[in-house]
């Protein structure tokens, strides 16, 4: 039996199709300790099982998500030993997502900022409503966009177009998106991600295992070696700029101006 989870849906149909649907739209899906733990004991959880031929990530409400939660951001700086294992969970994460034998088809209905725009971008299909808002803004808190980012960003649009929008955080539509690169299929309307990822879906499971696992465990191979000596530097600098100052300071800038 499949564990069951607080902050998001899990399971897995009779044709292989397994579906993970983030269920906190009142926090627009956004990564706070118990989401970040969730996903990350999830991605563990469906790591070599042999009953899944593809997997489905949406969500519910307004955003994809909003990434990661301020609060958890500032109790993180003063406290090592949460850097410690959220760093863990992150490298669990990025190992897992982009090494699983089956592809991974994302649905974003909304916004995708943060760790939830890495999240996307990482997966090998990526639908997307033509407004959605996409960025990763890593920066504009002081933070390095380590948790995935660069290796998504570059690998999906390019070195150069990748700097450009990880040095800025700007965010784009997932029209934008799409025209670059990062995004793989297009929908007109929020309600349309979910349908068309779950066509493809169907189109992945309905294929010969063997052919769709070979080729996307030599798909895994073209990331992790592009991730090899990037991805670990980049989330330790990423965590060494979490403890700083700077980055308390623009956080709690953000949340004196959210109150």
């Amino acid at each position: 039996m499949d564990p069951t989870y607080k902050c998001l849906e899990f399971s897995v149909d009779d044709h292989g199709i397994a579906r993970v649907h983030l269920n906190r739209p009142d926090l627009h899906n956004r990564f706070d300790e118990p989401l970040h733990s969730e996903f990350a004991a999830l991605l563990l959880h469906v790591w070599g099982r042999t009953d899944i031929r593809v997997m489905i990530i949406s969500a519910e409400g307004r955003s994809f998500s909003a990434g990661g939660d301020m609060e958890m951001m500032l109790r993180q700086n003063g406290d090592k030993g949460m850097r410690d294992r959220i760093a863990w969970e992150a490298k669990m994460v990025f190992e897992v997502l982009t090494g699983l034998s089956f592809p991974v088809v994302a649905a974003v209905q909304g916004a995708a900022i943060g760790l939830g725009a890495t999240i996307a971008t990482l997966c090998d299909i990526v639908v997307a409503w033509e407004d959605a808002k996409i960025a990763d803004p890593h920066v504009q808190l002081g933070l390095v966009a380590g948790d995935g980012g660069i290796i998504s960003w570059s690998q999906s649009i390019g070195l150069n177009r990748a700097k450009r929008y990880l040095f800025t955080g700007e965010r784009i539509t997932g029209r934008k998106a799409y025209e670059l690169g990062l995004v793989t299929d297009l929908v007109d309307t929020p309600e349309a991600a979910r349908p068309e990822a779950e066509r493809i879906a169907a189109l992945i499971a309905a294929l010969p295992r063997s052919g769709v696992e070979g080729t996307k465990k030599a798909f895994a191979r073209l990331t992790q070696h592009l991730a090899g000596p990037v991805f670990e530097l980049g989330l330790a600098y990423e965590m060494e700029a979490m403890g700083g100052t700077e980055v308390r300071e623009a956080v709690e800038g953000l949340l004196r101006k959210a109150k």
